[in-house]
């Protein structure tokens, strides 16, 4: 960081952080939102060029969709911050050689409650899997 931006910043955010506010602030709008919009949101003290580059970074992961609106676009989210950590979680196993094992290491480090709220979650998954995406079942 620049020497003259010390003072108007104490920290320097990371891209997580980045990403993670900008998704809030698409989260608010009530439609697709400009770079402009969403810079102003996150209080203007990010340069206008850097809320471009975290939306293009968030498209990339498939966080946003954009629309050309003009000479620019408008963004909407595809996912909240929990469907961003869901897609980076997802990247990391799709990388790994051995699925099993990292799936197998994970679990085994999740505490009980996580251990207990994962077995409901798949349970609800199976249950809908089974009914159909509708809830009606379908034949198969």
């Amino acid at each position: 960081m620049a020497e003259g931006n010390e003072g108007r910043r104490s920290r320097r955010r990371g891209q997580g952080e980045l990403e993670a506010q900008v998704l809030s602030a698409l989260g608010t709008a009530t439609g697709p939102a400009t770079a402009a919009w969403v810079q102003e949101r996150l209080g203007g003290d990010l340069a206008y060029t850097t809320v471009v580059t975290i939306l293009t970074r968030l498209h990339t992961k498939q966080a946003v969709t954009r629309t050309r609106r003009g000479r620019s676009y408008v963004w909407s989210p595809v996912a909240d911050e929990a469907g961003l950590a869901a897609l980076r979680m997802r990247r990391v196993l799709d990388n790994e050689a051995n699925r099993d094992a990292v799936l197998a290491s994970f679990v085994s480090s999740l505490s009980a409650d996580d251990e207990r709220l994962m077995r409901e979650l798949l349970r609800e998954a199976s249950d809908e899997a089974e009914r159909g995406e509708d809830g009606r079942g379908r034949g198969r």
